[in-house]
């Protein structure tokens, strides 16, 4: 096995930490699966994610355990426990309402597909560390002797902001390529300036994107677009040439000019990344993966689309090229089916706020009453903030949505038929194509507010049947 060299391992040269760590049942699970291994004759210690989290003084979600105990220690220390990852040494242990990560410490081998070590064995945690990704992940602590390990110096990069790989950079990225992408994600969520070296690595590997699986590639781009501040996530990777990986669609949007009038913040990738800056705005809390990736697409189709006649921009029918290049773009990516198919909606439909204030009224009930309505309007809000400002049809189907809401007895935007077949029968009518085209009318009427009650419903199709209505409804 190759074997990167690696400091001696010396847990005083981590400075104390004064911050507690918090109280409460999920920590002291976890301190109680430590001690248990501990007093077993096994090091063990919190690592990892928990740690950083503590560091920063943000809340803990779940905590791992790192342990020089093999598997078949751990399972007969602990009843409730079952393997994950046996190739790994990883245990889940099950303690009271917890589930917690217990992996043995291991040394890897060299990587052989930029994702899977072509050899694993179990070693030391000085070993341990070295294969992890950045420092400020190779932390240890020792919840039963209160004191930090860290071997990486994680806790300084920390107090730098630094986002700084293990060890030789060049060797991280090349093990797993979607480090590329994690790095980008803890920069952001973190607020961490990548380290220059680390930098120019993540440049050097990013065509390695290309060899990984477009799964994991689309799993890691939603966490990065759904944390915080998504806008300078999507300018990051723009600057350390992760796109093409990714989405290469978003390179032709640098130099794709728009009409000033509309757009004064400059070019569609500029606009895009500001659309994203502003979801913090539109939408409360941390945006759902469709808005976010709608986001970051609702303008895809302008490169292709983009014509200049003298002085004059225009993008003709950009939407339905972007949502036919949207609907590519996530079959490509393989996301789920309602996942992919709201995203081209979004990009589809992003326009039509446009249009909102001379749509007939049953067309607008039926546009504000469609249950994912509020991802669109969030999405018109942002796309209005990032270029001229001009919320009037954002703030018109606001007021019109509650105006609806207080008129329908049940605040129902898309109220059911008054009537159905069973009642057109009932009054001698025998079903067929009039038959339907009575029924559309009635329901155009119905949301044009002309009928209110299932009586005057049935009144209305008496009246068409006598007058011949039914052929002024085709």
């Amino acid at each position: 096995m190759n074997r990167e060299a690696h400091p001696p391992l010396n847990p005083a040269n981590a400075p104390p930490r004064t911050l507690p760590w918090p109280d409460g049942p999920l920590v002291a699970q976890a301190g109680a699966v430590v001690r248990a291994l501990q007093e077993a004759g096994h090091e063990a210690y919190f690592v990892g994610g928990a740690v950083r989290n503590w560091a920063l003084g943000l809340p803990l979600k779940d905590i791992d355990i790192a342990t020089s105990a093999p598997p078949e220690a751990v399972a007969a220390l602990f009843d409730e426990s079952r393997s994950v990852g046996a190739h790994f040494g990883v245990m889940l242990v099950h303690r009271e309402a917890f589930t917690f990560e217990v992996a043995t410490f291991r040394a890897e081998g060299s990587y052989v597909d930029h994702r899977r070590p072509g050899e694993v064995r179990y070693g030391s945690l000085g070993e341990d560390y070295v294969r992890r990704d950045f420092t400020v992940n190779a932390m240890y602590y020792d919840p039963v002797a209160a004191r930090l390990i860290d071997p990486a110096g994680g806790q300084a990069d920390l107090a730098r902001r630094l986002l700084r790989a293990v060890g030789d950079p060049d060797r991280r990225f090349a093990e797993d390529a979607l480090r590329l992408l994690r790095a980008v994600r803890f920069a952001v969520r973190y607020d961490l300036e990548i380290e220059p070296a680390t930098a120019e690595a993540l440049r050097a590997h990013a065509p390695t994107l290309r060899e990984i699986s477009l799964e994991r590639i689309a799993d890691e781009l939603v966490r990065i677009l759904t944390g915080p501040h998504p806008g300078r996530a999507m300018r990051l990777m723009d600057e350390l040439g992760l796109w093409p990986g990714v989405i290469p669609e978003i390179e032709p949007m640098h130099g794709c000019q728009q009409p000033p009038n509309f757009h004064p913040e400059g070019d569609v990738f500029v606009h895009t990344a500001l659309v994203l800056d502003h979801l913090a705005l539109a939408w409360p809390g941390e945006p759902p993966a469709e808005l976010a990736l709608g986001a970051l697409l609702h303008d895809v189709g302008k490169p292709p689309t983009f014509e200049e006649d003298g002085d004059r921009i225009r993008f003709p029918e950009h939407q339905r090229v972007g949502a036919e290049m949207a609907d590519r773009i996530g079959r490509r990516l393989r996301l789920s089916n309602r996942l992919r198919e709201t995203v081209v909606e979004l990009v589809g439909d992003h326009m039509r706020f446009m249009d909102a204030p001379r749509m007939k009224r049953s067309t607008l009930r039926r546009f504000l009453g469609r249950p994912d309505f509020d991802l669109h309007l969030a999405l018109h809000q942002a796309d209005c903030l990032a270029s001229h400002g001009n919320l009037d049809n954002y703030y018109f189907c606001i007021e019109l949505r509650k105006k609806i809401a207080e008129e329908d007895r049940q605040a129902a935007l898309l109220p059911p038929p008054l009537i159905g077949g069973r009642d057109l029968i009932a009054l001698g009518l025998k079903p067929g194509p009039t038959f339907k085209k009575l029924l559309d009318a009635a329901r155009e009427e119905q949301l044009e507010g002309k009928l209110h009650t299932r009586e005057e419903a049935l009144a209305w199709i008496k009246e068409q049947s006598a007058e011949g209505g039914a052929r002024r409804a085709e």
